[in-house]
């Protein structure tokens, strides 16, 4: 008899804890959710490599609750595209202005203005074989080579390269402004392939290099007349 009691009294406790238990469940499942707002940032789409400029087919817009998002995510796609990626930015990653850089700061580091293959190699140069020293980075230049051979009687000079890009003229790396103080360089780093930077070592070893400075124009183009227009280079 005892047993049948407790037996009794048991189920009875097991029934009433389910029944609370479902109306703890019922209720909680009826209580309304508290409003979210919802905010659209931009997320890298596959991942994105340090030192890569970001593109429109790198990134796209999802949205994500107000209160879980960094203040520095970008929401606009003018604020990411044709910046450079500072860090590695992994797929589905939100974008962070303070992970990005401008063309101007990616080129306060000149291995980063380096094509892909090529090579940065400087050069001593006077005020004179500087072209007074108006010679700006991203200016085209040829080297000349002077030297004076034992049997010569007099020095020689040769093109030793054509058309080479100047990355940096001293330690300055962007073409200066009318605000961009005077400072005369000595030096001016060129990119080259490397077999031409091995020649440009030997030919300053042989004797002095002079930079000739291209024209930024463009070549005259024939009018209608057949006379030709020079017009400036955009």
């Amino acid at each position: 008899m005892r047993s049948k009691i407790i037996l009794i009294m048991a189920i009875l406790m097991g029934l009433a804890t389910t029944l609370l238990f479902y109306k703890y469940v019922s209720k909680f499942n009826n209580m309304a959710p508290e409003d979210v707002h919802a905010v659209e940032v931009l997320t890298a789409k596959g991942p994105i490599h340090k030192n890569q400029m970001i593109s429109s087919d790198m990134i796209e817009k999802i949205a994500v609750p107000d209160q879980g998002i960094y203040k520095q995510a970008v929401k606009e796609g003018g604020q990411a595209i044709g910046k450079f990626a500072l860090q590695e930015i992994a797929q589905g990653e939100p974008i962070l202005a303070e992970r990005l850089g401008t063309v101007k700061e990616e080129s306060l580091v000149v291995s980063k203005k380096v094509k892909e293959g090529m090579r940065a190699v400087s050069i001593g140069v006077n005020f004179v074989q500087s072209v007074s020293n108006l010679i700006e980075p991203e200016d085209f230049v040829d080297v000349i080579l002077t030297e004076k051979p034992k049997d010569a009687p007099e020095p020689q000079s040769s093109i030793v390269l054509e058309n080479v890009h100047v990355l940096a003229v001293g330690r300055r790396m962007v073409e200066a402004t009318k605000d961009t103080a005077y400072v005369e360089y000595s030096s001016a780093t060129l990119e080259v392939e490397l077999k031409d930077a091995v020649k440009l070592v030997n030919s300053a070893a042989k004797g002095s290099l002079q930079l000739i400075l291209h024209s930024k124009l463009v070549p005259p183009a024939a009018d209608t007349n057949g006379k030709g227009v020079m017009q400036n280079a955009k």
